[in-house]
Protein backbone atom coordinates (compact mmCIF):
# COMPACT_ATOMS: atom_id res chain seq x y z
CA UNK A 1 0.00 0.00 0.00
CA UNK A 2 3.06 2.26 0.49
CA UNK A 3 4.51 1.42 -2.34
CA UNK A 4 1.06 2.59 -4.31
CA UNK A 5 0.72 5.81 -2.57
CA UNK A 6 4.39 6.88 -3.11
CA UNK A 7 3.92 5.99 -7.01
CA UNK A 8 0.28 8.07 -6.67
CA UNK A 9 2.38 10.79 -5.05
CA UNK A 10 4.86 10.75 -7.66
CA UNK A 11 2.62 10.97 -10.50
CA UNK A 12 0.43 13.81 -9.18
CA UNK A 13 3.67 15.96 -8.57
CA UNK A 14 4.73 15.08 -12.24
CA UNK A 15 1.40 16.51 -13.53
CA UNK A 16 1.32 19.46 -11.62
CA UNK A 17 4.71 19.90 -12.79
CA UNK A 18 3.62 19.68 -16.23
CA UNK A 19 0.84 22.21 -15.69
CA UNK A 20 3.17 24.53 -14.30
CA UNK A 21 5.37 24.23 -17.36
CA UNK A 22 2.05 25.15 -19.15
CA UNK A 23 1.66 27.75 -17.61
CA UNK A 24 4.78 29.06 -17.70
CA UNK A 25 4.92 28.92 -21.37
CA UNK A 26 1.74 30.61 -22.31
CA UNK A 27 2.23 33.08 -19.35
CA UNK A 28 2.73 36.53 -21.29
CA UNK A 29 6.10 37.99 -21.21
CA UNK A 30 7.53 40.87 -19.28
CA UNK A 31 7.72 44.84 -20.46
CA UNK A 32 10.91 45.59 -21.60
CA UNK A 33 12.29 49.29 -20.00
CA UNK A 34 12.27 51.52 -22.87
CA UNK A 35 15.75 52.97 -24.13
CA UNK A 36 17.24 55.38 -26.40
CA UNK A 37 17.86 51.87 -28.48
CA UNK A 38 13.70 52.22 -29.27
CA UNK A 39 12.66 53.02 -32.10
CA UNK A 40 8.81 54.35 -33.42
CA UNK A 41 7.42 50.89 -35.25
CA UNK A 42 6.00 53.42 -37.67
CA UNK A 43 7.48 56.42 -37.65
CA UNK A 44 10.71 55.44 -37.85
CA UNK A 45 11.74 57.98 -35.04
CA UNK A 46 13.38 57.37 -31.60
CA UNK A 47 10.64 56.49 -28.76
CA UNK A 48 12.15 58.92 -25.97
CA UNK A 49 11.97 62.42 -28.41
CA UNK A 50 8.18 62.32 -28.21
CA UNK A 51 6.03 63.25 -25.04
CA UNK A 52 2.95 61.23 -24.23
CA UNK A 53 2.50 57.98 -23.49
CA UNK A 54 4.11 55.02 -25.14
CA UNK A 55 3.27 51.08 -26.10
CA UNK A 56 5.27 48.30 -26.86
CA UNK A 57 4.06 45.42 -28.26
CA UNK A 58 5.70 41.57 -28.09
CA UNK A 59 5.26 39.02 -30.87
CA UNK A 60 5.92 34.97 -30.43
CA UNK A 61 7.71 35.65 -34.00
CA UNK A 62 9.86 38.36 -32.44
CA UNK A 63 12.62 38.59 -29.65
CA UNK A 64 12.45 42.81 -29.22
CA UNK A 65 9.54 44.59 -28.50
CA UNK A 66 7.66 46.47 -31.37
CA UNK A 67 7.99 50.21 -29.87
CA UNK A 68 5.44 53.06 -30.56
CA UNK A 69 5.45 56.45 -30.11
CA UNK A 70 2.25 56.84 -28.58
CA UNK A 71 -0.58 54.18 -27.58
CA UNK A 72 -2.75 55.01 -30.33
CA UNK A 73 -0.51 53.73 -32.49
CA UNK A 74 -0.24 50.48 -30.70
CA UNK A 75 -4.71 50.26 -31.23
CA UNK A 76 -3.70 50.77 -34.70
CA UNK A 77 -1.32 48.21 -34.97
CA UNK A 78 -3.63 45.55 -33.41
CA UNK A 79 -6.45 46.43 -35.80
CA UNK A 80 -4.63 46.99 -38.94
CA UNK A 81 -4.79 43.46 -41.03
CA UNK A 82 -1.73 43.70 -42.79
CA UNK A 83 0.24 43.61 -39.15
CA UNK A 84 1.44 40.34 -37.51
CA UNK A 85 -1.28 38.55 -35.42
CA UNK A 86 1.53 36.73 -33.16
CA UNK A 87 0.56 39.17 -30.09
CA UNK A 88 1.90 37.79 -26.75
CA UNK A 89 1.73 40.80 -24.64
CA UNK A 90 0.73 44.82 -25.05
CA UNK A 91 1.86 47.26 -22.84
CA UNK A 92 1.16 50.80 -21.96
CA UNK A 93 2.64 53.74 -20.38
CA UNK A 94 0.73 54.59 -17.13
CA UNK A 95 0.11 57.95 -17.04
CA UNK A 96 -1.13 58.02 -13.72
CA UNK A 97 2.85 57.57 -12.76
CA UNK A 98 4.33 59.11 -15.56
CA UNK A 99 6.94 62.08 -14.14
CA UNK A 100 5.19 64.44 -16.95
CA UNK A 101 3.95 64.54 -20.14
CA UNK A 102 7.16 65.10 -22.05
CA UNK A 103 8.64 62.48 -19.98
CA UNK A 104 6.11 59.59 -19.81
CA UNK A 105 8.32 57.22 -17.83
CA UNK A 106 10.54 54.00 -18.61
CA UNK A 107 9.13 51.22 -16.67
CA UNK A 108 5.90 52.03 -15.38
CA UNK A 109 4.43 49.70 -17.96
CA UNK A 110 0.57 48.12 -17.37
CA UNK A 111 -1.12 45.70 -19.44
CA UNK A 112 -3.20 47.67 -21.99
CA UNK A 113 -6.21 45.41 -21.75
CA UNK A 114 -5.99 46.51 -18.02
CA UNK A 115 -5.65 50.28 -18.59
CA UNK A 116 -8.85 53.08 -18.64
CA UNK A 117 -8.47 55.70 -21.44
CA UNK A 118 -9.13 59.20 -21.99
CA UNK A 119 -10.23 59.93 -25.60
CA UNK A 120 -10.69 63.03 -27.13
CA UNK A 121 -8.54 65.17 -24.60
CA UNK A 122 -6.83 68.46 -25.19
CA UNK A 123 -3.32 66.64 -24.76
CA UNK A 124 -1.59 65.26 -28.06
CA UNK A 125 0.34 62.24 -28.60
CA UNK A 126 4.08 61.84 -29.51
CA UNK A 127 3.31 62.83 -33.10
CA UNK A 128 0.81 65.38 -32.57
CA UNK A 129 -1.72 63.20 -33.16
CA UNK A 130 -5.29 62.71 -30.81
CA UNK A 131 -4.31 60.22 -28.13
CA UNK A 132 -5.59 57.42 -26.23
CA UNK A 133 -4.38 58.17 -22.34
CA UNK A 134 -3.67 54.91 -20.40
CA UNK A 135 -4.07 54.92 -16.50
CA UNK A 136 -4.28 51.85 -14.66
CA UNK A 137 -6.72 53.11 -12.07
CA UNK A 138 -9.66 54.74 -13.71
CA UNK A 139 -9.94 57.35 -10.89
CA UNK A 140 -7.22 58.56 -12.22
CA UNK A 141 -8.43 59.02 -15.94
CA UNK A 142 -11.65 60.13 -14.74
CA UNK A 143 -9.43 62.85 -12.97
CA UNK A 144 -7.41 63.84 -16.19
CA UNK A 145 -10.25 63.93 -18.38
CA UNK A 146 -11.75 66.63 -15.99
CA UNK A 147 -8.84 68.55 -15.99
CA UNK A 148 -8.27 67.77 -20.12
CA UNK A 149 -11.21 67.26 -21.38
CA UNK A 150 -12.58 63.74 -22.91
CA UNK A 151 -14.47 60.65 -21.63
CA UNK A 152 -12.77 57.50 -20.13
CA UNK A 153 -13.16 54.06 -21.75
CA UNK A 154 -12.03 50.31 -21.63
CA UNK A 155 -9.52 48.94 -24.36
CA UNK A 156 -12.27 46.91 -25.61
CA UNK A 157 -14.28 50.55 -26.33
CA UNK A 158 -11.57 52.23 -27.98
CA UNK A 159 -13.07 52.60 -31.33
CA UNK A 160 -11.85 51.91 -34.61
CA UNK A 161 -12.74 54.90 -35.87
CA UNK A 162 -11.28 56.96 -33.35
CA UNK A 163 -7.72 55.23 -33.57
CA UNK A 164 -7.61 54.80 -37.47
CA UNK A 165 -8.93 58.60 -37.64
CA UNK A 166 -12.40 58.15 -39.97
CA UNK A 167 -15.99 58.37 -39.33
CA UNK A 168 -17.75 59.90 -36.71
CA UNK A 169 -15.38 59.33 -33.37
CA UNK A 170 -12.63 61.21 -35.89
CA UNK A 171 -15.19 64.13 -36.55
CA UNK A 172 -14.07 65.40 -32.87
CA UNK A 173 -17.49 64.66 -31.20
CA UNK A 174 -16.71 63.05 -28.12
CA UNK A 175 -19.64 62.69 -25.46
CA UNK A 176 -18.56 63.06 -21.60
CA UNK A 177 -19.96 61.06 -18.72
CA UNK A 178 -23.29 63.47 -18.00
CA UNK A 179 -23.82 62.94 -21.75
CA UNK A 180 -23.34 66.18 -22.74
CA UNK A 181 -21.62 66.55 -26.43
CA UNK A 182 -18.10 68.10 -26.80
CA UNK A 183 -15.79 69.17 -30.05
CA UNK A 184 -12.63 68.44 -30.11
CA UNK A 185 -9.44 68.91 -33.03
CA UNK A 186 -10.54 66.42 -35.81
CA UNK A 187 -7.86 63.82 -35.23
CA UNK A 188 -5.34 63.36 -38.13
CA UNK A 189 -5.86 59.72 -40.38
CA UNK A 190 -3.40 57.68 -38.98
CA UNK A 191 -0.43 57.52 -40.77
CA UNK A 192 -0.37 53.34 -41.04
CA UNK A 193 -3.83 54.03 -42.02
CA UNK A 194 -2.61 55.82 -45.31
CA UNK A 195 -1.06 54.01 -48.23
CA UNK A 196 2.80 53.48 -48.23
CA UNK A 197 3.36 53.28 -44.14
CA UNK A 198 6.18 52.52 -42.85
CA UNK A 199 7.27 49.26 -40.89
Amino acid sequence: MRRIALIAAFAGALAAAGCNEKQTATAAPPAVELTNAAIGHYCGMNVLEHSGPKAQIILASRKDPVWFSSARDAFSFTMLPEEPKDIRAIYVSDMGKAPSWDKPGRTNWIDAKAASYVLGSRMKGGMGADEAVPFLQKASAETFAKENGGRVVSFAEVPKDYVLGTGAEASGIIKNEQGATQTNATPAPHPAAQKGHMH
